[in-house]
């Protein structure tokens, strides 16, 4: 038996009567997916473009709620506690799932143990954008800027201990900069404000920013990724601009509450397969320079502990703090 089929069936007699009776015909109401980040950003698009695919595969509405704030662990913590009956779901992202979480021990829960893996869902290239005016087309002469700049300049990111802050973390440090972190409460808010002007340059999900960038009212100087991304090699890597080394990738993932009866889980992993697999969606992230990175469940928790074990040294040497 799979470690997750055990899981839930130890965590079986804690469920209401019922519930191993109702799994056998789940879906029977509308499924909700929590997006714990403010609507606009990568994940918020990516819930909004699979929730249809989903709907259509598993015969019942399928609702996204955002559920911002805390660095994604209000959303995060509402379905730790959520009935695991497969009705309440996470949409889930490095940002909250793996770096807040590794700079918030008070929590009151291990998220992995606490939530359980459905699927992978897709890789979300990080990237570097600056507002058009000031005056910068790659890295280099954004360091130079930055370093003319008294006092260190402002960098925005989707929220303390996200991806995109660490991402700026570990800029700063190769780079040996002052740079003052700005906290956002989500991708969309941060590229609103960076569209206006207000902070001068931001670290972002691609997903986010391209929209903008095609337009001209943002310059992308460099993505986080080690190598250029298949879909959009016209973007030079921040790695390949003097910064050897640099890498910082993020992620989409679906996650439901530990306890949740394997069969249901088994079966929105299937459906979230298909969904990643039909031409609307790989299309649509395409166009996103977004690619479907799909795993089985078992893989999802594997993947998700591989990623706490390798940024955990990283978010102490950068001492990252949610105070």
């Amino acid at each position: 038996m799979q470690r997750r089929h055990l899981l839930a069936a130890l965590a079986a007699p804690a469920l209401a009567p019922g519930l191993a009776r109702a799994q056998d015909n789940w879906p029977t109401r509308p499924i909700t997916l929590i997006v714990p980040w403010a609507p606009g950003g990568s994940n918020d698009v990516v819930a909004r473009l699979v929730a249809p695919q989903l709907q259509e595969r598993l015969g019942q509405s399928v609702v996204v709620e955002n559920r911002a704030g805390g660095g994604g662990s209000i959303g995060m913590g509402q379905i730790v506690r959520a009935r695991p009956d497969g009705y309440n779901l996470l949409v889930s992202s490095a940002s909250n799932h793996v770096f807040h979480a590794l700079v918030s021990p008070d929590l009151g829960y291990d998220v992995r143990d606490a939530l359980t893996g459905i699927a992978m869902m897709v890789d979300v290239p990080n990237v570097l954008a600056v507002h058009p005016g000031l005056g910068v087309s790659n890295v280099q002469e954004l360091l130079a800027k930055i370093r003319a700049t008294r006092g260190g300049m402002s960098f925005g990111s989707s929220g303390t201990a996200s991806s995109n802050h660490l991402a700026g973390e570990l800029f700063r440090m190769m780079s040996n900069t002052e740079m003052v972190h700005v906290p956002y409460r989500g991708g969309g808010p941060v590229a609103n404000d960076l569209i206006a002007g207000t902070i001068p340059m931001a670290f972002m999900n691609l997903p986010t920013v391209v929209g903008p960038a095609e337009g001209g009212r943002v310059r992308i100087i460099g993505v986080g990724t080690a190598e250029r991304v298949r879909i959009r090699p016209d973007l030079p890597t921040i790695a390949e601009q003097g910064m050897p080394g640099y890498a910082v990738r993020s992620w989409t993932g679906l996650f439901a509450p530990r306890g949740t009866p394997g069969p249901v889980i088994d079966r929105l992993a299937q459906a979230m397969k298909e969904a990643l697999e039909s031409e609307t969606v790989k299309s649509r992230l395409t166009s996103l320079a977004s690619e479907p990175i799909w795993m089985d469940p078992a893989a999802t928790d594997a993947f998700v502990r591989a990623e706490f074990d390798r940024w955990g040294p990283v978010v102490r040497a950068a001492n990252v703090t949610t105070g």
